[in-house]
């Protein structure tokens, strides 16, 4: 098992953010959702998969082709999406008015993502030759366009006119939990003087067919942390952050990440480990980067994926680092988990949760199971919070928590 830990960090601004999902495009229409108690989950009606599923699926990316010369190779679902990210909440005019500040060669791009553009090689495999099996030649030409993993930095980069350092991360559903470390890192190191971090993973038969190959899925709406929850609800989401040093005068309402914890415990594939070690190794690390205790959790946001064994085992983990006083819940019952977008989408429903002071009930939970321990809200609180950590682990054993507050 290996842990990254170090020395407490300097905090790092987080000067503007946004998220689309199935709740709705930005800040606004996703805390409107929370508030409102509005899941965005739905019967599954992604193309013609015939799953008896609920799925969380973003409205009119249909409808919106990635155009013009340079980036119309990047047209498919997941840049598409990612797109729709960059242009809500003043994100793409942040995003070029630091490219002016630091220089264009300034500004890291550092995303996750777990499967990028996999729906364009679907379709393209749909659509091969039936005699030779050949896939159709514009597929060939555009697949480092859409299926490659880079993909998604390479169109972020070339839409906003960057030139600094990029890559992808996908290690599951922790890859855009785990490029806020990196992009720490590349601060710390001086690689860049700001840095574009998010994720972006869209619907697609791979995983809708392949999480309900293993029995993963849930037939109705997931239920984290009740007795009866049987599996997941898939979702699609980007979302973006923009990490700057604190070296500007910030308002009363700015935000910041404290401190990052990760770990690999390589125990199985698919299967978390029993007792949550690489859990409670992720926790511990962002508490300790961050210098404080745990009693200086205001609110932790669960992974939470209504599998019984997931949740049984975070609980496990959350327990043995907290004990059961925090208040704790997961929001998939809102946006359906979004596999690699998953830690920027609860990473920004955090910050969201601290610039309103607002701590977001477990939807569709109603009988918390009684062989867990943790203090799992159902019922939406409305208080003042000072830190609150986001928990993603991930297929393999990839974990990480990231530990954020006011400034």
């Amino acid at each position: 098992m290996v842990a990254m830990t170090g020395k407490i960090m300097a905090p790092l601004w987080i000067s503007h953010y946004t998220v689309v999902t199935a709740l709705g495009r930005g800040l606004d229409s996703t805390f409107a959702a929370l508030r409102a108690r509005r899941s965005g989950l739905r019967p599954c009606d992604f193309e013609d998969a015939g799953l008896n599923t609920y799925i969380g699926r973003v409205e009119g990316l249909e409808d919106l082709p990635i155009t013009g010369a340079e980036l119309m190779p990047f047209d498919c679902r997941n840049n598409r999406l990612a797109l729709l990210g960059l242009r809500q909440d003043g994100f793409e005019e942040a995003a070029r008015a630091a490219a002016r500040r630091y220089g264009a060669g300034r500004i890291a791009v550092i995303l996750g993502t777990s499967t990028s553009g996999i729906n364009e090689t679907e379709h393209a495999y749909r659509d091969r030759d039936q005699d030779s099996g050949v896939l159709p030649a514009a597929f060939l030409t555009r697949y480092r366009y859409t299926h490659n993993t880079f993909s998604l930095a390479h169109f972020v980069r070339s839409y906003l006119g960057l030139r600094g350092p990029a890559a992808v991360i996908s290690t599951a559903c922790s890859s855009s939990a785990k490029v806020f470390a990196s992009a720490a890192r590349f601060l710390a190191s001086g690689l860049c003087d700001a840095a574009i971090v998010g994720g972006v993973d869209s619907l697609c038969l791979t995983t809708l067919y392949g999480f309900s190959a293993l029995d993963l899925s849930s037939a109705g709406p997931c239920c984290p942390w009740d007795e009866a929850r049987d599996g997941l609800s898939l979702g699609e989401a980007a979302g973006f952050a923009l990490l700057e040093r604190i070296a500007r005068t910030t308002d009363s309402g700015a935000v910041a990440l404290y401190g990052y914890g990760e770990s690999c415990d390589g125990y199985h594939m698919s299967h978390p480990h029993p007792e949550g070690l690489g859990a409670i190794l992720a926790m511990r690390g962002a508490l300790a980067r961050a210098g404080i205790k745990p009693e200086a959790i205001d609110y932790i946001n669960l992974h939470g994926t209504a599998t019984p064994t997931n949740d049984r085992v975070e609980d496990l983990a959350v327990n043995s680092v907290f004990g059961t006083a925090t208040p704790c819940s997961s929001t998939k019952g809102w946006t359906g988990h979004t596999l690699g977008a998953a830690g920027i989408t609860e990473a920004v429903i955090a910050l969201l949760c601290l610039t309103h002071g607002f701590l977001p009930e477990t939807l569709n939970t109603t009988r918390p199971d009684p062989a867990l321990a943790i203090r799992v809200l159902i019922e939406n609180q409305e208080r003042p919070l000072g830190r609150v950590l986001s928990n993603i682990f991930g297929f393999g054993g990839n974990n990480c928590s990231l530990i954020f507050g006011g400034l």
